[in-house]
C-alpha cells in the first residue's frame, strides 16, 4: 500500500508527540522513583529523556523539511507511583515506538526519502536500546 507525502508527514506529528510525550514521562519517573535497587535505572531514565527531546528535534526538522508543521501535542503520559508499574509503562511505550519507525522506514522509502529513512534509523537504535534496558531493569 503506498502512502502519500501528506499522510506520512501526519504519522510522522504522531511519532513527535510520543517523543514529547516520553521525554516527560521519562523526567517524571526518574524524578518519582525510589529504592537502592533502582539507583542505576533511575540514571539510565534521565539519559533517555535527553534522547527523546533529541528525537523529536529530528522529528521536528524532517516534518518541516517535508513541508509540514510539526506538532506541539503531547500524547497523554502514564504515571504511577509503583516502580516496576513505571517501568512496565515505559517499555510499552518503547515497543510501540519500535513497531511504529518499522513502518516508518519503509513509508519513507516508499516515497524515496532516503534521509528521513537513515534518520528514523538512528531513532529506531536508539529506542531498541531503551527497550534493552528496560527488560533488564525489569528482569526480563
Amino acid at each position: 500500500m503506498s502512502i502519500s507525502p501528506e499522510k506520512l508527514i501526519e504519522l510522522l506529528n504522531l511519532d513527535l508527540s510520543l517523543e514529547y510525550k516520553a521525554a516527560i514521562q521519562y523526567i517524571n519517573h526518574a524524578a518519582v522513583m525510589s529504592g537502592a535497587q533502582y539507583g542505576d535505572i533511575i540514571k539510565e531514565l534521565k539519559v533517555h529523556a535527553n534522547q527523546e527531546i533529541q528525537h523529536a528535534m529530528s522529528l521536528s526538522d524532517q516534518i518541516d523539511y517535508l513541508g509540514g508543521k510539526p506538532t506541539v501535542d503531547v500524547a497523554k503520559i502514564d504515571v504511577s507511583e509503583i516502580n516496576d508499574e513505571m517501568l512496565k509503562q515505559d517499555l510499552a511505550g518503547e515497543d510501540d515506538a519500535i513497531k511504529r519507525y518499522k513502518e516508518r522506514i519503509d513509508q519513507a522509502e516508499q516515497l524515496k526519502e532516503f534521509a528521513l529513512s537513515q534518520q528514523l534509523r538512528t531513532i529506531l537504535g536508539v529506542e531498541q536500546e531503551h527497550a534493552m534496558d528496560l527488560q533488564q531493569a525489569l528482569g526480563q
